[in-house]
């Protein structure tokens, strides 16, 4: 009869995974099971009606501009750009040439991108008439 290792570095790191996971699922099945239970269905007629004289409830398309989901992800590409230049200039003189010449690779693809996005006037503000 074999026992189980517990000895192992990593043990600890794995328990509380499971641990924290399991806790998750249960929270999330909680919430679902209490949500349901507690929450009113006979108000959605009363969300749809008038209030005191009121212009009658009309859905209206969304008038978000498709400008904040690209400054959004503008904003994403280079927040990411910056979390992989941290881990490189740790260990920058490990990497040695190989490392500076993936870097400077790096940056001028970021760098295209940039200069694409910039000629295509995506960083400029638009008027919403």
């Amino acid at each position: 009869m074999t026992h189980m290792e517990f000895s192992h570095p990593y043990f600890g790191a794995f328990f509380m995974f499971l641990l924290t996971f399991g806790a998750f699922i249960a929270t999330v099945y909680l919430a679902r099971l209490l949500s349901r239970k507690v929450a009113r269905l006979d108000t959605e007629k009363l969300k749809a009606t008038l209030y005191e004289c009121g212009p009658e409830v009309t859905k209206q398309p969304s008038s978000v501009s498709v400008q904040f989901y690209l400054m959004a992800l503008l904003f994403i590409l280079f927040d990411i750009e910056i979390i992989f230049m941290f881990p490189w200039a740790i260990d920058f003189k490990v990497l040695g040439w190989f490392g500076f010449v993936e870097m400077i690779l790096f940056i001028l693809l970021l760098t295209i991108g940039f200069i694409y996005a910039w000629k295509k006037g995506a960083l400029e503000w638009h008027n919403i008439k």
